[in-house]
């Protein structure tokens, strides 16, 4: 459950946002957010080092599980932290593969000193104290991406829109969608900001990006309503925001003004009919339909004005059940589709899609998607490579070793090479570090990071 469902919850029950829930008031704010499962668990410091302890409750059964702990010193809290979390993550699901290596690796780059600024921006009661903290987080920290869509946030409250849209293009890093639970999103009040700043074609960009990801009618709306402010025909886009939500009364008003615009008269009274069915109280479509009928009576479609026609209507608010419902059911579809194809073709289209994730920094999804590969087809040399530039980049060296190896015995390739010549080279193995990088510029001479390594090989040995 995200921050603002929580806190949503403890508005529905008139509690306070700091308040300090027992268990009984836990339990009473799982039932409220209707979650299957809370953690409840406390901490000691001496100022130096920390240990956390946290246990699983089973909210329908109201079933405790056992105490799992992490320790380790306060400048390394977000290790003590990723720690606890896979353990709880193995006891509610104990098939969960990702080894806690990659696990703690996947959040080691967040500062400890920006992570604090982050909260603190996200918990002050003061607008200017949380955008005080908030920059401060991300100045530390420029690769935060919660911290800045808590700024993106505040900015985008405060009517500060070229602001916010800066800020909500940085979450996720690169680009919406592919990084992050937020980037989506992000995605969505950063064309708002875009649309309310004035700069529509970025904007209509923003929305597009949203919708490749998930094309949900609100956001396709948008993207529309951004189309149109540049003045080009969005039609097709608000049938298709029609399409996907018929109930949805703005809708139909979108469909009816692009129609009318473009001079199709009969449509247009009949999306406006519509609207005004599905809203009887809209009066702004009311007095439209009047004054089209007025039109229609006293002169051809075509000498009619639209000067007195209005814009299209923004959809201002993020459905995130709406979108969270959405990408499970995308994510289900796209289950169905790996499932039907043969084991070699599904291992090498989840090696593809986890090495995009491993290049993005996306440690966790690269894990699964290896696995999954490796589980589709053991024989796919992609997915064993791929696992082992992980496995080096976690710092288990001999797992890494033992998946290149694997690799090269399958097909040779420049990335399983590579990954043995650098675990050679740390190891002090220079002349075998060599050879592989001179076997991996044998299948890509133009290869850079083949090229880099040579030359810092060169470098260590003194000749070439």
């Amino acid at each position: 459950m995200s921050r603002p469902e929580r806190l949503y919850a403890l508005d529905h029950l008139g509690l306070p946002q700091g308040f300090q829930p027992s268990r009984a008031s836990s339990l009473k704010l799982a039932e409220t957010l209707d979650a299957d499962s809370i953690v409840v668990g406390s901490f000691q410091t001496d100022g130096t080092a920390i240990v956390a302890e946290a246990r699983l409750v089973d909210v329908p059964h109201l079933r405790m599980g056992d105490a799992v702990t992490s320790r380790g010193e306060m400048r390394n809290l977000a290790t003590v932290l990723d720690s606890l979390a896979w353990k709880l993550t193995r006891q509610m699901e104990p098939g969960f593969s990702v080894p806690e290596e990659t696990f703690v690796a996947a959040g080691s780059g967040m500062r400890l000193d920006a992570f604090e600024q982050y909260i603190r921006g996200i918990m002050e009661p003061d607008q200017q104290e949380r955008l005080r903290h908030l920059k401060q987080a991300v100045a530390l920290s420029p690769n935060l991406s919660p911290a800045w869509m808590a700024l993106g946030r505040e900015d985008y409250s405060g009517q500060k829109y070229e602001e916010a849209a800066t800020a909500f293009a940085k979450v996720g890093g690169n680009g919406v969608g592919e990084n992050g639970p937020d980037a989506l999103e992000a995605g969505f009040y950063g064309g708002l900001s875009l649309l309310f700043s004035g700069d529509y074609p970025r904007a209509e960009e923003s929305f597009a990006r949203v919708a490749k990801a998930l094309p949900l009618p609100a956001v396709v709306n948008n993207e529309g309503v951004a189309l149109s402010r540049r003045g080009k025909d969005a039609s097709a886009l608000f049938r298709q925001a029609v399409a996907g939500d018929p109930t949805a009364a703005d809708y139909h008003f979108n469909l009816a003004v692009s129609l009318k615009r473009k001079g199709d008269v009969s449509d247009a009274m009949t999306e406006l009919g519509q609207c005004l069915r599905l809203r009887p109280n809209d009066g702004e479509a009311d007095d439209l339909q009047v004054a089209w009928k007025a039109q229609a009576g006293a002169q051809s479609a075509a000498q009619g004005s639209a000067a007195a026609d209005p814009l299209e209507r923004i959809v201002r608010n993020f459905d995130a059940v709406a979108f969270r419902q959405a990408a499970q059911m995308m994510d289900q579809v796209e289950t169905s589709r790996l499932a039907a194809l043969g084991p070699h073709e599904r291992a090498t289209r989840l090696a593809a899609q986890a090495k995009d994730f491993l290049d993005r920094g996306l440690l966790l999804e690269a894990e699964r998607g290896f696995q999954s590969a490796i589980a589709a087809d053991g024989k796919v040399a992609e997915a064993h490579a791929g696992l082992a530039e992980l496995r080096e980049r976690t710092g288990d060296s001999a797992s890494a070793r033992k998946e290149a190896t694997t690799a090269l015995e399958l097909l040779p390739s420049v990335s399983a090479y590579l990954v043995m010549a650098r675990l050679d080279l740390a190891a002090g193995r220079t002349d075998q570090a060599a050879a592989e990088t001179e076997a991996a510029l044998g299948i890509e001479p133009k290869n850079q990071q083949a090229v880099a390594l040579q030359k810092r090989i060169e470098t260590q040995t003194g000749h070439k």
